[in-house]
């Protein structure tokens, strides 16, 4: 009788709560096996996915190497917490004791199993929220750092509009779903690469085993992203689930000077979500180089200060006063279609040059193309002032050349 009564109540909660989720990996396999995915084997071939949306991005020069739906607004569950995490690494410190208040305790979904006073310090909570996807570690973490789960929700949209995340509002440091709480694709291949510009953070999410300690005792945790360990060049970051958005996998994953990020947002299996990332990850690699247009720059201006520069003149002004310097390179490599590097050209474009010269100023600019295209270009400056020439500079001159012309007659 108490299982019938117990199973009567349980039916009557669910259709009082038509919302209820499942919440973030709740329902998420302990071990993954990667015989299970299917990757196409012609990655040279425009990649077929079933999620609804994806985006790989090269993390050098934020060039998009493919994508799908990725403006598209969507929910994006537990990969909030790459939101969460990277705003507790640059507002609190990492070996404060935190005590689990009750709110935080009683948070649903995935969790990492804390308890009404429990004491455990904000680098364990980390470890919490990122590796085992801990709801209750998530809003412990914003309690404590934003005095309420609003005041950090207000912290988060203030780190999303100074990255420029256009389209991107926080409710939650979870990710529950919620219809204020959204993103894109495209926005959170942004968010993740300036998260993964902190080494604390691509240490926690780089890990595949923890032990955090609860109140002194240890506790094991594993890391659910399904792809850490056992795809090589995988190095983070995070997975994702709630009903609503589907399955969610961002990835970071680097070979060679190629460095990616890879979101899949909106799969309906954990399995075609593995696959699509392993597929788009694939992709990347097989059919893009990342060339190195520093070492093509600084050859081409090595060029320009040879064969160039001793033939400059500068209107109204000495050309012999003229120290050049390579500009700001924003990039070292440029990912390139491994079928064009052999269309790639450097060229240079000399600016008609009249005095004052200030210093800084631009002199000449560099260019790579490819297929006639241009991807980047910087530029050579002045390194010093260079005056105009006044009326004594020109009397000066003529003097000089006027006993030159004598003592060579």
């Amino acid at each position: 009788m108490k299982f019938i009564r117990f199973f009567i109540c349980f039916i009557l909660i669910m259709m009082l709560v038509p919302n209820l989720v499942i919440a973030d990996d709740f329902d998420e396999p302990t071990t993954f096996d990667i015989s299970t995915l299917t990757v196409s084997a012609d990655a040279t071939q425009e990649p077929k996915i079933s999620s609804r949306r994806a985006i790989v991005m090269e993390r050098n020069s934020k060039a998009v190497l493919y994508e799908k739906n990725s403006l598209d607004v969507c929910k994006m569950a537990s990969t909030t917490k790459i939101m969460t995490c990277i705003i507790i690494l640059e507002n609190c410190d990492l070996s404060s004791g935190v005590t689990v208040s009750r709110f935080a305790a009683s948070t649903y979904g995935s969790r990492l199993g804390l308890h009404t006073d429990d004491s455990i310090t904000v680098q364990d909570l980390l470890y919490g929220l990122m590796l085992c996807s801990g709801n209750d570690a998530a809003v412990c973490l914003a309690e404590f750092c934003g005095g309420s789960v609003e005041g950090f929700a207000d912290m988060m949209n203030a780190k999303a509009k100074e990255l420029g995340l256009e389209s991107t509002h926080f409710v939650t440091p979870h990710g529950l779903d919620n219809d204020n709480h959204y993103t894109t694709a495209y926005d959170f291949a942004i968010l993740t690469d300036y998260a993964l510009n902190n080494p604390l953070f691509v240490q926690i999410v780089g890990t595949k085993y923890y032990t955090v300690s609860i109140n002194g005792s240890p506790k094991d945790i594993h890391n659910t992203n399904p792809l850490l360990g056992n795809l090589s060049s995988v190095y983070g970051v995070k997975t994702g689930y709630t009903s609503q958005a589907g399955r969610c996998l961002i990835s970071a994953a680097k070979q060679d000077n190629l460095d990616i990020i890879v979101v899949v947002f909106g799969s309906d299996t954990s399995n075609i979500r593995n696959n699509d990332s392993a597929t788009l990850i694939n992709y990347a690699f097989t059919n893009f180089e990342a060339v190195d247009f520093a070492e093509l720059v600084n050859a081409k201006f090595l060029d320009y200060k040879d064969y160039v520069l001793p033939y400059t003149s500068i209107l109204k002004g000495d050309s012999s006063k003229l120290s050049p310097k390579l500009g700001e390179l924003p990039l070292k490599f440029y990912p390139v279609r491994k079928n064009l590097t052999g269309s790639l050209s450097v060229t240079l474009d000399e600016f008609d040059l009249e005095a004052p010269i200030m210093e800084s100023q631009s002199i000449a600019e560099i260019s790579v193309f490819i297929e006639k295209n241009k991807v980047f270009s910087t530029n050579i400056v002045s390194s010093s002032y260079i005056s105009k020439k006044s009326s004594f500079d020109y009397l000066n001159y003529f003097i000089l050349n006027y006993k030159n012309f004598y003592q060579i007659s």
